[in-house]
């Protein structure tokens, strides 16, 4: 994958991800939500923190979250877990539901 096509993949996430915050912060959910250029910061109303961040040098998405800390690299048009394969909307919606309490569903763009 090019440094372009990575990027442009990375953002979708972010984008995703802050699109899904705003819609729960509009239903029942209280979360802070701050972007500092490829990192984001959700803040949940019990003090947790998920960090989601790009890290172009290796073409991988991360997470970091109470249950640990992921890389995800895109294959098969999916971002995947390098190490347990698992699918980064479908790992995001279990930390995040965890952490805030309430269910919230993450989903490809």
């Amino acid at each position: 994958m090019s440094d372009t096509e990575y990027l442009t993949r990375a953002e979708a996430v972010l984008a995703a991800v802050e699109r899904t915050v705003d819609d729960a912060n509009d239903g029942d959910h209280d979360i802070d939500l701050e972007r500092n250029g490829s990192v984001l910061t959700l803040t949940f109303e019990n003090g947790s923190k998920i960090i989601v961040n790009l890290q172009p040098p290796m073409k991988e998405v991360w997470i970091a979250a109470k249950a640990g800390g992921f890389h995800y690299r895109f294959i098969d048009g999916e971002w995947r877990d390098t190490r347990t394969g698992t699918e980064f909307f479908s790992a995001l919606t279990e930390y995040a539901t965890q952490q805030a309490g309430l269910p919230i569903t993450f989903s490809a763009p």
